[in-house]
């Protein structure tokens, strides 16, 4: 164990994936250019980069070496390997500016390692899940050689080791059949360019067929493997013979274009012309060709022609589904009658303590009266209260009330400000694994008589078509959300285009109630949400809650950034920077992006320790991370938080506590994951933290806009701090343009209601 701690602290000393280790001796070897071949055992993979396949391997070179260097670094592309496989590499030698000698291979083949020392390397490096350096030593030191084809050819005698069972070696079989079988899907697809995990996940779905089945059609990737894209899955066809101009390539493009539309820009349609012209531009195709295979889309059901506008088959069915299920709650009668309004009202504000305003009296009304309703408004406008007099109320009539949140962040919240419990949708639904579906649905519906839906701007057309459509008509639903934040991550609008129809009551809450300490945050939230400037900073930061730091170049404010969040803040505020801390930016990439500030607020809050390495970052105890993709079989969602709390180097793999529940991640599973010390503002919604740190920079420029700067202020709850360039500041409060979204959802409730 102490050389694997060994190990991953040199992999963290070593910053730079290229460093050469070759030292002082690598100045024997002639830089000559000329082709040559070197052969060895893997001694570490340092780095590899799964959206290149770029590597970077350090090999222990087979017999005497090369002028007496026996380890040296190989560069190139390498689609997966493992420690203490055995290499050819062909190539040639160059000396780095920089790092040094390096070899740089112009292809890498590897095959199984035949040593005893490579192959307790190899088993132990994650190719056999649950196989860890001191199970690969005790079975390779009752093997020997002959350990690789016990593990094919006899893998009973797995049992005569002391300690291991039937169990753990049928665990041990299963897993290594896997890799066999993998193996052979890898060496089909180096040559297409597809990493490691995403080659698991193929070979998950496809199984033994997954050769025949990629060369029938690559561009099935697409529609069924989470992470290919169109580009990836296009040159994988090109790659095997597929004719650029062919009406498989021309359909498959057609169907990316309208579903990047959808997932980019959330719109959940494209005109026609439009659509042929970008995918014209796009793939470089003929018209003829792809007008042609366009028909064909539309005539076998992948694509919905109406109006002549273009729809991916499941958002046209979710944004009907979605209108006709709103339509039947409307017209359906209430399970309570009648309800004295005023009489209810004047009851649940006398059992409460305190007085409504004029409008929170109007929108507790309106909901009470009302099939379906909306409650927006900005923060501290009294929302909250209304859903917890909401709920004394109709409880008060014996009413099942479900109380839910498109996140289990916002469901948390929900919980602690009305004390009733809370659930996210797709918990509320119970999705079925088995079965690939909600068990709740439109046969089968939910048995609360009231639905109350929180940050409800967030619900995307899909997620909504899955929970309108298992609420029994009889219910009575209350959306209640902030119009002005940013609209679902996912494609459509389904809040505003509910509002916009003008068919369900709305009431929208714009007088501030909400003045904790200071009340800074809420008032400088409305005050970008109207278009104006920061409140002035008073002299006494004490009488605050709200801090706008000043500052330009990048690098000056990437240092600030870790200053603020690993000193200032925390001394200041008596505060935890792991856990309280959340540091929102609008993009990704770039110094002041997710990606680099989460690498230097781990290098400051979280550097030591062992930890699991994938794709050039390091996992380890203690680390804030993010779940980036819905997985139904572990139960956690796109934007869940959580935090590491146990590392296995044993078994390479690692625990997740998730707010109490614990989800297990192998070395296949950490694509799934990424460090939050700091994430997208796209990505904060529906949460809300302690304190938030906001950065904003000319770097950020295309998304400065309001709704982002607003909805960024809204997350924190006890402090906010907006680190940025006057500029960009005073651009993102400027910027009130806001791409509309092509929906069809108001004008589809229009016409069920009609109907």
């Amino acid at each position: 164990m102490a050389d694997d701690k060994n190990k991953y602290r040199y992999r963290k000393r070593n910053k730079n994936p290229s460093t050469s280790a070759t030292g002082e001796r690598a100045l024997s070897v002639q830089i000559t250019g000329e082709e040559a071949t070197i052969t060895g055992t893997v001694e570490r993979v340092t780095f590899h980069n799964e959206d290149t396949n770029y590597t970077v391997i350090q090999l222990h070179l087979d017999g005497a070496g090369v002028n007496g260097l026996r380890e040296v670094t190989v560069v190139g592309k390498c689609m997966t390997i493992w420690e203490g496989e055995s290499i050819k590499a062909v190539g040639s030698w160059i000396r780095h500016a920089q790092y040094g000698l390096q070899f740089n291979a112009t292809s890498i083949s590897h095959s199984s390692p035949s040593s005893p020392a490579g192959i307790i390397r190899f088993l132990s490096s994650g190719v056999i899940r649950g196989v860890g350096p001191v199970n690969a030593k005790r079975i390779v030191d009752y093997f020997g050689a002959e350990t690789l084809n016990i593990l094919s050819n006899n893998s009973a005698r797995l049992e005569e080791i002391p300690g291991i069972g039937k169990v753990t070696r049928q665990r041990i079989k299963k897993s290594w059949d896997e890799q066999a079988g993998m193996r052979d899907v890898m060496i089909f697809l180096q040559a297409c360019g597809i990493g490691a995990s995403t080659a698991a996940r193929i070979y998950k779905k496809y199984g033994d067929n997954t050769e025949a089945l990629v060369r029938e059609n690559p561009y099935r990737l697409c529609y069924d493997i989470w992470g290919i894209g169109f580009k990836k899955a296009d040159a994988i066809a090109l790659n095997l013979g597929i004719e650029k101009h062919s009406p498989l390539r021309a359909a498959a493009g057609i169907f990316f274009v309208l579903r990047m539309e959808a997932e980019e820009e959330g719109h959940i349609y494209c005109e026609e012309p439009e659509l042929l012209l970008k995918a014209e531009a796009y793939l470089g195709i003929p018209m003829e060709i792809l007008v042609e295979s366009l028909s064909q889309l539309v005539s076998n059901g992948q694509l919905i022609r109406n109006d002549g506008k273009l729809y991916l088959r499941d958002l046209y069915v979710a944004e009907t589904r979605v209108a006709e299920y709103i339509s039947q709650l409307l017209v359906a009668r209430s399970p309570f009658g009648n309800i004295a309004i005023d009489a209810a009202i004047k009851w649940a504000t006398i059992r409460c303590g305190f007085e409504l305003s004029v409008m929170q009296h109007n929108a507790l009304g309106m909901a009470l009266g009302s099939k379906v309703s909306i409650i927006t408004g900005g923060p501290g406008v009294g929302k909250t209260t209304i859903i917890r007099l909401l709920c004394d109320i109709w409880s008060a009539k014996k009413a099942k009330i479900s109380l839910v949140a498109p996140t289990g962040r916002a469901a948390r919240r929900m919980s602690e400000s009305t004390q009733r419990t809370a659930s996210t949708i797709h918990r509320l639904l119970k999705y079925n694994p088995q079965k690939d579906k909600f068990e709740y649905d439109a046969t089968n519906k939910l048995e609360s008589d009231v639905f109350i839906l929180d940050e409800s701007s967030m619900i995307d057309v899909v997620l909504a078509a899955d929970f309108f459509s298992a609420i029994p008509p009889h219910a009575i639903l209350v959306l209640v959300g902030d119009i002005d934040q940013l609209p679902s991550v996912g494609p459509g609008n389904v809040l505003r285009d509910c509002i916009d129809s003008g068919l369900i009551p709305c009431t929208k809450l714009d007088v501030i109630f909400r003045q904790q300490k200071g009340g800074a945050i809420i008032q400088n939230a409305h005050n970008v949400n109207q278009g104006k400037p920061f409140e002035p900073q008073p002299e006494d930061w004490r009488d605050t809650d709200f801090f706008y730091i000043k500052c330009s170049e990048p690098e000056k404010t990437v240092a600030l950034l870790r200053e603020l969040v690993t000193n200032r803040i925390p001394m200041r505020f008596g505060v935890s920077p792991l856990e309280d801390i959340q540091v929102l930016t609008p993009m990704r990439k770039n110094t002041l992006g997710a990606e680099n500030l989460n690498s230097v607020l781990q290098e400051s809050l979280n550097p030591h320790g062992p930890a699991l390495q994938k794709l050039g970052h390091y996992f380890r105890v203690g680390d804030r991370v993010m779940q980036i993709r819905n997985n139904y079989d572990k139960d956690v969602f796109n934007g869940d938080i959580g935090f590491i709390n146990s590392v296995d180097l044993e078994t390479n793999k690692l625990s997740v506590d998730f707010d109490g529940r614990n989800v297990e991640y192998d070395l296949t599973d950490l694509d799934e994951i990424m460090h939050a010390y700091a994430t997208s503002i796209h990505k904060s919604q529906g949460s809300e933290y302690p304190v938030v740190v906001v950065v904003l920079s000319n770097q950020h420029y295309v998304l400065l806009q309001r709704n982002l700067l607003y909805t960024a202020i809204t997350r924190g709850k006890k402090l906010v701090c907006v680190l940025g360039e006057p500029p960009a500041v005073s651009r993102a409060i400027r910027n009130f343009v806001v791409q509309n979204r092509r929906t069809t959802l108001r004008l589809r409730l229009v016409q069920a209601l009609n109907s």
